[in-house]
């Protein structure tokens, strides 16, 4: 081992022993988690172990609390700028797989019903979605019963075509 290596370990050793437990009781009364105190503590003296020039020369310990305390609020801050965690009961609301690929396949399905022609559309609607007989679809929509039969075959094939374009039908 190098004595720049001796050296190094003499110094976080005595910083440690030193300081470390001044400077945890602290930044935990600041901080009120055991956790994160560590954390602030192993920061503060890794940065006075990369920075020798800074301690040497004046009080070391008025330097390492401030570092600590320094540190308390740049992570006080960062927390306060990252939106919050969302918790276990936030992601109970978000749907299951299969119904979100329900969702997106409806959407498409809107979608590709909304591109046929208003009148296959709605010879569709009446006949499959409002479960009307061609007898009453011809009512509502004051069409023969030949014209609802043609029409929904010709709407059905333009369905057909739009979802296949759309990657939902085989």
């Amino acid at each position: 081992m190098s004595p720049a290596g001796t050296a190094d370990e003499e110094l976080v050793r005595t910083l440690f022993d030193e300081h470390a437990g001044p400077l945890y009781g602290y930044v935990l009364r600041l901080t009120g988690d055991p956790g994160r105190a560590e954390d602030i503590v192993q920061e503060t003296l890794l940065r006075a172990w990369r920075h020798p020039e800074a301690i040497s020369g004046r009080p070391i310990r008025a330097w390492l609390f401030t570092v600590a305390r320094n540190l308390v609020v740049d992570q006080h801050r960062a927390r306060k700028a990252r939106p919050q965690e969302a918790g276990d009961e936030a992601l109970a609301v978000i749907p299951a797989d299969d119904e979100l690929e329900k969702a997106v396949e409806s959407w498409a399905v809107a979608e590709a019903l909304a591109a046929l022609r208003p009148e296959h559309r709605e010879v569709l609607l009446e006949v499959y979605y409002r479960g009307r007989s061609v007898k009453e679809a011809s009512a509502t929509l004051g069409i023969p019963a030949g014209t609802v039969k043609s029409r929904t075959y010709y709407a059905l094939r333009a369905l057909r075509l739009a979802l296949e374009e759309r990657g939902l039908a085989p």
